[in-house]
């Protein structure tokens, strides 16, 4: 059971100070073209009271960042891999290029 739709409508009424009810959860979920599932819009209005939704987002806010570092350190190191990977051609073409003239130097030579 899914319920992140009732969540987001939930999370929008609290950002306009409004009362979490049934009735207004109703209104958003209809407006949003959404099938109402009456078992879940009773069971987010009741689950809903008993948190503290600006403790929560705090806490999630707070959790974030650290989410976030890892896929920084990703992408840190797939830049560097890819630095590394172009200093390789490089110094392969480089290499090329050098038994092409040894390689002409020695026909003329």
């Amino acid at each position: 059971m899914i319920f992140i739709e009732y969540i987001y409508a939930s999370l929008l009424l609290h950002y306009a100070k409004k009362p979490i009810e049934e009735s207004r959860l109703r209104k958003i979920l209809e407006a949003a073209g959404i099938e109402i599932d009456e078992i879940k819009l009773k069971a987010v209005t009741t689950a809903i009271k008993e948190i503290n939704i600006d403790e929560a987002i705090s806490a999630a806010s707070i959790a974030a960042p650290m989410v976030a570092m890892p896929a920084a350190t990703v992408a840190s190191s797939t830049e560097t891999k890819t630095k590394e990977e172009k200093k390789k051609e490089e110094k392969k073409k480089e290499e090329e290029e050098e038994e092409v003239a040894e390689g002409l130097a020695s026909l003329f030579g």
